[in-house]
């Protein structure tokens, strides 16, 4: 008999009705030495700014930092049992460019191994491989496609991700390089390796703002996430509306994930004066509700996220 589908959270397995209004990519911690100085990795702050997502109308946020970039699973299941707001953390391998020779010279023979074990046992908080795995299980496997490319880290850790994939039927969720190589993803994650399309969530869908492939990324059967969406100086800041009026004329709005994905101190609103997670509800919803009406944005925060992320995990 298969399971019934769960969405696995930093607290444990939840029914996909209790998810409510979710940020579907996000992050409250994340270190990468491609952005020094830049640093999520404070409890209070990352405390504060979910807090303040909570208090915009927010059940439930996606952190999408994978192994190695400063998880902090533990402070994430503190966090959401204080705060009462649903947190799901990532397993999964970024680009190489975002890592220390050394580190991924532990861990890149190994790549099956470590997400199963952190999908279905528990997170290592340090992330080391000889660290207990005390902390909470992960909830989704996060990887990475290369700028307009499937390169060959790209290539192993998406392979990895199919395996783990179909052993526990985790969501794959991929950072797309500024919105790029998204069919390409697509045929080497779900022709190639297998996966149901209705199992692949692709990021940063709106930094590359055609339309016309953005259609035909949806036709395929995939999740689109348009996340990042506070980035005003950037030109595909405004054209994420046409974007997504287009793919819900077109039918495709239950395939659509809205997350703010604040990667810096600088665009966290306690710290750094930006807009940080709040914006989302604060400002995006209610421009998109104007748009595209109250029931679709509802989908959009709602609904497909309970589906996105649900699993029939293995007992």
């Amino acid at each position: 008999m298969t399971a019934e589908p769960q969405v696995r959270t930093v607290l444990g397995d939840i029914d996909p009705a209790e998810l409510g209004v979710t940020n579907s990519h996000d992050h409250l911690f994340f270190a990468s030495k491609l952005l020094p100085g830049q640093e999520l990795d404070d409890p209070t702050a990352a405390t504060e700014e979910l807090l303040r997502f909570k208090v915009a109308g927010g059940a439930a946020l996606v952190q999408w930092t994978p192994y190695g970039l400063t998880r902090r699973t533990r402070e994430l299941a503190w966090m959401s049992q204080e705060l009462g707001v649903h947190v799901i953390a990532a397993t999964g391998l970024h680009r190489a460019e975002h890592y220390a020779p050394t580190l991924l010279g532990r861990v890149v023979d190994d790549l099956v191994k470590v997400f199963v074990a952190d999908l279905t046992e528990g997170t290592q908080p340090a992330d080391l491989p000889d660290e207990p795995r005390t902390g909470p299980r992960a909830g989704l496997i996060k990887v990475a496609g290369g700028f307009h490319t499937i390169d060959a880290h790209a290539r192993l850790t998406m392979t990895a991700a199919a395996v783990a994939h179909h052993e526990t039927g985790a969501t794959i969720a991929v950072h797309l390089e500024l919105g790029t190589a998204a069919l390409e993803t697509v045929h080497l994650l779900c022709v190639q390796l297998d996966v149901p399309p209705g199992r692949v969530i692709l990021g940063h869908v709106n930094r590359n703002p055609d339309v016309r492939v953005q259609r035909e990324i949806a036709e395929t059967g995939v999740f689109l996430g348009f996340d990042g969406p506070s980035r005003a100086n950037h030109a595909t800041d405004w054209r994420l509306f046409d974007g997504l009026e287009a793919l819900v004329e077109a039918g495709h709005g239950g395939q659509l994930l809205l997350g703010g994905d604040t990667t810096t101190a600088a665009a966290r609103l306690v710290t750094g004066g930006g807009p940080g997670a709040p914006y989302l509800l604060t400002t995006l919803a209610p421009r998109l509700t104007r748009l595209l009406g109250g029931d679709v944005v509802t989908a959009m925060l709602v609904a497909n996220p309970a589906r996105a992320f649900a699993t029939s995990w293995p007992n």
